[in-house]
């Protein structure tokens, strides 16, 4: 699958017509389908534990890594993007590299897993092929960043690759520094779970090449402005937040928030998919095939078809976790390049729930301002609460020791879990039936601000099951794979991996009719 011939650029529409084209997206996209009733592990004989049973490598991680300073987020010295954020054994993704000075580079990919422990195995080696250094372009419209650099490689998927996160270590013959290009391959078979990457979120944060997140804007425009477009025609630099990661350089936030969850999973044998942001906002049997679909780690940029497809799968049968904070906060329509290829650019067009008055004095205008967008809360169980950062514990509510959450954990009314709770989470509980508070407490930030974090879980109409975790750092206390940079955010810290948070999710899993299969 190549890029199409490139077409003239065009001006952004106008704001009415991104109003129109949201709201078009408000009446439910399909219906869900049905549910499979039995354990799909248990079905598929294993597929995850026998593709963890192959022989796994901690090579997939980078050795040398160098900014251009020291306090830059590119690495120009090797660098790419990815046509398509993810694809279908199958089908073809283009890979678009550039290197200071020209070179040979080698791809080598990677899917990334448990493997006895070592996070990644190697599936296969692309070129080497000659790179030379491409053009940064100018910053365009609203501070638009579109790279324009030419095909480097293409692959086709094989068909017995497993669905997963591909990693490709970018590695060159004129020096020894490395990168990261990232893809999802996704698959059409019903499954236990779908693990969600928040690349919409990835893309949000990233600062390639200089000061080009969502979070940069031109006077007078706030921070968290509705004027800045981003695009995934651009290489990911550093993550920029909270842990200073090597490993982002090419990756995105997978490795920071993300990793941890597909690492447990797959040690434990769960019958796990993988899909983008981009299939959730796609819908239908993309999103529908799954038993219970997972929001991973700092999930904040929404799409509306997205909040209205998991919505309608909820309604339909479909259970859901979210292992995460921050999540669903902002409307972000996707639209197309300057050059008309779908889905490469959004920008913060709403806020979920609509701006509080607190808020509206940090965040905005928007797009979408006034137009009663639905509240987040209403799916997940609560929503991002001001002040939106912070560190705490996660303790058990009052009168709930007993819930079958908390079987097997020893957990006590208000025993806690300490530094578990940042650096972004949900609060102020939604009004749904039956919706129990599992998990509250005080939230501090680093100017001494507090904010009150509450967990909940909820019953579907068809025994499904909605569980919030309530906080970014869930994952943090699953597991500790290879290359992993534990966070410190607001004065707190998680303290790794914790046998009652993994309990916490298998009795959620097994609530929802998922069981493990290991090796």
């Amino acid at each position: 699958m190549t890029n199409r011939e490139p077409r003239s650029p065009r001006p952004y529409r106008s704001k009415s017509i991104a109003r129109r084209d949201l709201l078009k997206s408000s009446a439910v996209i399909g219906a869900a389908a049905a549910f499979p009733r039995a354990s799909a592990a248990a079905t598929k004989g294993g597929m995850i534990a026998a593709e963890n049973a192959k022989t796994g490598t901690g090579d997939w991680q980078l050795t040398y890594v160098r900014p251009d300073r020291k306090d830059a987020v590119r690495t120009s010295r090797i660098e790419g993007y990815c046509s398509h954020t993810s694809v279908r054994a199958g089908e073809t993704i283009a890979f678009h590299l550039s290197t200071t000075p020209a070179s040979n580079v080698t791809i080598d990919l990677y899917r990334m897993g448990y493997y006895q422990g070592l996070g990644g195995r190697h599936v296969k080696t692309i070129g080497p092929i000659a790179v030379k250094p491409q053009v940064i372009p100018e910053r365009g419209v609203n501070r638009l960043r579109e790279c324009r650099w030419p095909v480097t490689a293409e692959f086709t998927v094989p068909g017995d690759f497993v669905s997963g996160v591909y990693l490709g270590k970018l590695s060159c013959d004129v020096h020894r520094y490395q990168s990261y290009v990232v893809f999802i391959v996704r698959d059409d078979r019903p499954a236990d779970l779908l693990f969600q990457c928040s690349d919409n979120t990835w893309q949000a944060y990233n600062k390639w090449p200089e000061s080009d997140s969502l979070y940069d804007t031109d006077p007078p425009n706030k921070a968290l402005n509705g004027t800045t477009r981003v695009s995934f025609d651009r290489p990911y630099g550093r993550y920029p937040q909270v842990v200073d990661q090597a490993l982002s350089f090419g990756s995105g936030e997978f490795l920071c928030w993300e990793f941890p969850l597909c690492y447990w999973l797959e040690s434990q044998g769960y019958d796990v998919s993988y899909i983008s942001n981009h299939d959730t906002h796609a819908g239908g049997e993309r999103l529908t095939r799954g038993r219970v679909f997972l929001s991973v780690g700092h999930d904040e940029y929404w799409t509306l078809q997205m909040f209205q497809n998991v919505k309608s799968a909820i309604a339909g049968g479909m259970s859901a976790a979210f292992l995460s904070g921050n999540s669903a906060c902002f409307a972000a329509p996707l639209v197309a390049s300057t050059d008309g290829r779908p889905d490469r650019v959004f920008h913060r067009a709403g806020r979920f729930g609509n701006l509080t008055d607190l808020e509206k004095l940090q965040m905005g205008p928007f797009d979408l301002d006034g137009l009663d967008l639905p509240n987040e809360s209403s799916i997940i169980g609560a929503r991002t609460v001001t002040p939106f950062n912070g560190s705490g514990d996660w303790t058990v509510a009052p009168g709930m020791a007993n819930h079958w959450l908390f079987a097997g954990t020893g957990m006590k009314a208000g025993e806690s879990i300490p530094g578990l709770v940042g650096w972004e989470f949900h609060g102020d509980p939604a009004k749904i039936a039956g919706l129990e508070v599992v998990a509250t407490d005080t939230t501090i930030n680093s100017a001494e601000k507090t904010a009150t974090f509450t967990a909940t879980v909820y019953p579907g109409p068809k025994g499904n099951w909605v569980f919030n975790a309530s906080t970014i750092f869930w994952s943090m206390g699953l597991s500790q794979p290879p290359g992993l940079v534990p966070p410190i955010s607001h004065y707190g810290r998680p303290h790794g991996p914790d046998a009652r948070v993994q309990r916490i999710t298998s009795n959620f899993l097994g609530k929802c009719g998922v069981q493990s299969t290991p090796a």
